[in-house]
């Protein structure tokens, strides 16, 4: 499975949701420019639109862009990172982005 990269980027789309696209637009193009295919970016752009409010994409956004900050390799998120983030958020945005991942085939 391709890595996703720039953590800051990546992600930095959940936080700024709140533009004139739709949320799962937003996600899955953010996605694929970070490595994931169109068919997996959709499928978890649709999901977690589906299950979490703006507020809760945004602040997911927010912390993932914050996560590596001060690491060594700032410009790597993986799939397990980005659970890893949601986890310490709140019980509901973890187990949406976990079953988005897992559903979507995003996790090897």
């Amino acid at each position: 499975m391709k890595r996703m990269t720039s953590a800051t980027g990546a992600l930095a789309l959940l936080a700024s949701i709140a533009g004139c696209a739709a949320p799962a637009t937003r996600i899955s193009t953010g996605l694929q420019r970070y490595g994931l295919d169109q068919s997996r970016s959709d499928c978890v752009g649709d999901r977690l639109q589906a299950n979490l409010s703006l507020g809760q994409l945004q602040r997911l956004g927010k912390a993932a862009a914050a996560y590596r900050q001060g690491d060594t390799t700032p410009g790597v998120l993986t799939p397990s990172d980005l659970i890893r983030v949601a986890s310490e958020l709140d019980p509901k945005i973890a187990l949406e982005v976990g079953k988005a991942a897992a559903g979507c085939g995003v996790l090897p």
